[in-house]
């Protein structure tokens, strides 16, 4: 049973991986590979065949626990489906404000700022608007508004895809050296492994190099050598714009902005705060004159309502299926540590790394690159259960960067690289054969750096 659980994760894997060749879209294996795996896991642990385990390391079995072993395994599975709804309530929250904010074209402001037409320049503009915003509103609303902007600017898909592949690296890099730019981080930062100034401190140059090295590289290849097709209608909108685009772009991000200092006031989740800052945002579009001449037929072009209309759900499922499968290979019981400890499959995974691996560097170097196949989230939550050093000791250092910054190395590897393969439709293939290696180039650079920092 344990095996087959394992093959539907892998099969199911698969499965996104060759969405065009098969197709079919990725959010139905995700769908079909969480639903099957908590289905196995249900009839298993009734069965007696297999145990599941929580986050402080209880172990339930149904033969011997009976109705506590039940009510044990219910509140796992609502733990996981709340841990899992509050990523997906912030992603709605976040796409619904861009959205709105688009609606009144508010993008269009940021786009008449940027004047350049080099395919180079605009990457370099792109990629450092993504590092320094994903550290101030977090990796994956940072990248659901570049993304958007993007779409204003480049009108080619087959160029959009480029530089959308970038923003992704950029983001997951600026999210790394914030202890509010990545869940991972954030983590790591209220779990009191690492303080918010040391993070800054030793991470910000191996950030820095992770983007700039790619970059940098990108820079010399075909996809951005020459200038980008100005759309003909880019004059027209200008005088176009409407009364509320300045106020609405202002007040969207500044809510969005707002989120992480309502978490840190009220040390309540950043969906709640999200959450708020859509309820301002809805307010205010129900009151605010777009037009000079605003009637009421007109309203519904401005509605937030038409702005939920345009999010792309199948994104949202997408995630729903991944991070649920993801808490099912976290659940279930798999071994035994040599401390005699009976532990999930993940944290069995990096228990076999660690002991099979003496460099304690070396095994999380594999830990980046596995947070790049598995959600980074489980693998740090493993890691902080499987070490017991000091705050702001190097190891929380080099795991706040490998879990970050790791993820760029495949399109569903982040967060960020989710939204943006959910929302320009990225091929993970297509990302594999064309972002990888420079993510890869990256993170490698930055790993190296962040270790010679370490040593001194």
């Amino acid at each position: 049973m344990t095996a087959l659980i394992i093959f539907i994760f892998i099969f199911g894997y698969i499965g996104i991986t060759l969405e065009h060749p098969l197709k079919m879209d990725k959010t139905v294996p995700a769908l079909l590979m969480a639903a099957g795996m908590w289905a196995l896991l249900a009839v298993g642990f009734h069965q007696g065949w297999l145990d599941v385990i929580d986050g402080h390391d209880t172990v339930f079995n149904f033969l011997k626990g009976g109705e506590h072993a039940q009510e044990g395994f219910h509140n796992l599975l609502l733990h996981h489906l709340g841990k899992t709804a509050e990523i997906l309530v912030f992603l709605i929250g976040a796409m619904t404000i861009v959205e709105i904010i688009d609606l009144h074209k508010g993008f269009d402001i940021i786009k008449s700022w940027i004047k350049a037409k080099s395919k180079k320049k605009l990457l370099w503009i792109m990629v450092a608007l993504a590092f320094i915003l994903s550290a101030i509103i977090d990796n994956l609303t940072a990248t659901i508004v570049l993304i958007t902007l993007l779409r204003k600017l480049v009108t080619k898909r087959n160029d959009r895809l480029w530089f959308a592949g970038m923003i992704v690296i950029a983001a997951n890099a600026g999210g790394a050296w914030s202890p509010i730019g990545d869940v991972t981080t954030t983590m790591l930062w209220i779990g009191k492994r690492v303080s918010a100034a040391h993070l800054v401190e030793r991470l910000i140059l191996p950030s820095i190099a992770s983007v700039l090295i790619p970059t940098f590289i990108a820079g010399f290849l075909p996809a951005f050598k020459g200038n980008i097709d100005v759309d003909v209608r880019d004059d027209d909108e200008k005088g176009h714009r409407l009364l509320s685009s300045k106020k609405m772009l202002f007040l969207g991000l500044g809510m969005i902005v707002f989120v992480p200092i309502f978490k840190t006031i009220t040390h309540l989740p950043p969906y709640i705060g999200m959450m708020l800052g859509l309820g301002v945002v809805w307010l205010v579009s129900e009151y605010i004159h777009p037009e000079e001449d605003f009637t009421e037929e007109r309203k519904h072009l401005y509605s937030p309502h038409k702005a939920l209309s345009r999010i792309e759900m199948s994104s949202i499922l997408f995630f729903l299926g991944i991070l649920m499968a993801v808490a099912a290979l976290e659940t279930l019981v798999y071994g035994v540590t040599a401390a005699g400890e009976q532990v999930g499959t993940l944290r069995y995974l990096a228990e076999i790394l660690n002991n099979t691996i003496p460099n304690q560097d070396v095994v999380i170097l594999l830990l980046g690159i596995l947070s790049a196949i598995i959600d980074n989230v489980p693998l740090v939550a493993a890691s902080m259960g499987m070490y017991e050093a000091p705050m702001d000791t190097s190891l929380w250092h080099l795991i706040a960067y490998a879990a970050g910054t790791g993820g760029s190395m495949l399109i569903i590897g982040s967060a960020a690289g989710v939204a943006a393969m959910g929302m320009e439709k990225i091929d993970f293939i297509w990302y594999f054969k064309k972002i990888t290696w420079l993510a890869a180039i990256g993170f490698v650079v930055g790993y190296i750096l962040l270790l010679f920092m370490e040593s001194l």
